[in-house]
């Protein structure tokens, strides 16, 4: 039996290394230079950035992959003490962390309701995540009635669908910078606190409870090491080579077609990669509409010297809900809350000539702006804040939602497919499974059971053992 995987980001690195670690033959094809999809390295000048992600949690996940591959216990994982340092127009400071007691001792000052309430906070948002941990997460999706199942209706209703985050955020904590702070989780999926369903407060469960750590010498070596562990398990990764298109019958895909005009055969297809971009350009068939999710307008800025970022230090916009009203409406926010990641605050092996700032704001997918203009909007803003970034600049690049879409091959430089804006998208995501083709499977951040890096990496474990149990009947 025979598998290839056309896409080697995390989805398709861990379902290779699932495959071929139980003996199936397993050939990935990668159309770029680089394994690991949006877990890219970028190296300009003497600087290094990790395109993304930037916040890893569930190092779990990640380990239980690359056991099979046997690489497991060969990345560092460091927890970081204060997540992420929150920073408000006022100068307000709130630190998100793990550490209970220092979380508690923020509330005081700056929300008594939320300090009260801290602990049922904490108890609910662990009960959304061991839900859908069980549940959803790690489920493989292969048909209609999937979704359909007693159990998951039942467990449906344990998870928030009828209420938004904000909603859901608002009954512990009483002040906007608190509430703020714990709405931005919505981004981590690329959407919209306001809108998406309260099931995605577990995304604080992970951080709060669990942790969020780095891995020293680069987030990347995560996708470095999950290739080895696939090569150590017998599969074949290439590079460079893009698949074109798929060779079929009535209800199976027979194999795949190179860019150069090789046909290679195969009992099994998995495509990982965002299926509305991917799927209409190797089988010339449209996918049903839906609303994507937020874009990004990226600045890799290496810097003379250093400045008192924190490794994850935000700088909220002065209107949290008016920014995704904005981006709603398909405009650049006018005034953008800014992310900023710089590694070398934790590993300054990764940048010793100096600040390493990664810089992103959320932008609307499928738009375009001029890059310079927004540039000088985003750094004058930071002046504001007390940091005058452009002053330090030695090198930088800028990424848009167009260069995002043509670099990683997202539906309209989407980052993490479908949004979770509306319940349809949240909990009838793309299934792993074709409906027409029965031996087609796909993974990834486009399709169940969504985005972020352990995510997709479960994806493609999960697709992985659904076709194992497919070989071994």
């Amino acid at each position: 039996m025979k598998t290839i995987i056309i896409g080697g980001g995390l989805g398709g690195l861990s379902a290779a290394i699932s495959l071929a670690s139980e003996g199936v033959e397993t050939v990935l094809y990668e159309k770029n230079s680089h394994f690991g999809g949006k877990m890219k390295s970028v190296d300009i000048d003497g600087y290094h950035f990790d395109f993304g992600p930037n916040t890893i949690t569930m190092p779990y996940v990640f380990e239980n992959v690359l056991r099979k591959g046997g690489m497991e216990k060969k990345l560092t994982y460091e927890k970081l003490e204060i997540h992420t340092r929150n920073q408000f127009p006022d100068g307000t400071i709130f630190d998100l962390s793990s550490d209970r007691n220092r979380m508690i001792e923020q509330l005081e000052t700056l929300d008594k309701k939320g300090a009260d309430s801290y602990d049922r906070f904490l108890k609910a948002i662990t009960s959304l995540f061991s839900v859908s941990y069980s549940s959803f997460l790690t489920r493989t999706f292969t048909s209609r009635c999937d979704y359909f199942s007693f159990r998951l209706l039942k467990d449906t209703w344990k998870v928030r669908p009828f209420t938004n985050m904000d909603r859901f955020f608002k009954h512990y904590f009483s002040s906007p910078y608190v509430r703020n702070a714990l709405n931005r989780y919505a981004t981590y999926v690329g959407s919209d606190p306001y809108r998406a369903p309260a099931t995605f407060a577990m995304i604080a469960y992970l951080e709060l409870m669990e942790g969020v750590y780095y891995v020293r010498g680069g987030n990347t070596k995560i996708a470095d090491t999950m290739v080895q562990a696939a090569r150590n398990s017998g599969a074949c990764l290439y590079n460079n080579q893009k698949v074109s298109a798929l060779m079929k019958d009535e209800d199976n895909i027979t194999g795949v077609i190179l860019e150069g005009g090789e046909k290679i055969e195969a009992d099994h297809i998995i495509i990982n990669g965002d299926i509305a971009h991917t799927l209409p350009e190797l089988l010339d068939e449209e996918l049903p509409k839906y609303d994507p999710s937020v874009s990004a307008f990226v600045i890799t800025a290496g810097l003379k010297g250093s400045l008192p970022f924190h490794h994850h230090h935000l700088f909220f916009s002065s209107d949290y809900k008016q920014e995704f009203k904005e981006l709603r409406s398909g405009r650049f926010p006018s005034d953008p809350t800014i992310y900023i990641a710089t590694s070398c605050k934790t590993d300054s092996s990764v940048s010793p000539k100096g600040d390493n700032c990664f810089i992103l704001v959320n932008a609307p997918p499928g738009q375009k702006i001029d890059k310079e203009t927004y540039k000088r909007l985003i750094y004058h803003k930071l002046e504001a804040n007390g940091f005058p970034i452009s002053n330090y600049i030695v090198t930088e690049k800028i990424w848009a939602p167009e260069d995002i879409e043509q670099e990683f091959s997202t539906f309209q430089g989407s980052l993490y497919g479908p949004s979770v804006n509306n319940k349809k998208q949240a909990f009838l995501r793309p299934r792993n499974k074709s409906d027409r083709f029965q031996n087609l499977y796909f993974a990834g951040g486009s399709t169940h059971p969504g985005g972020g890096s352990p995510i997709v990496t479960l994806s493609g474990q999960n697709v992985a053992n659904h076709i194992l149990g497919k070989i071994t009947k």
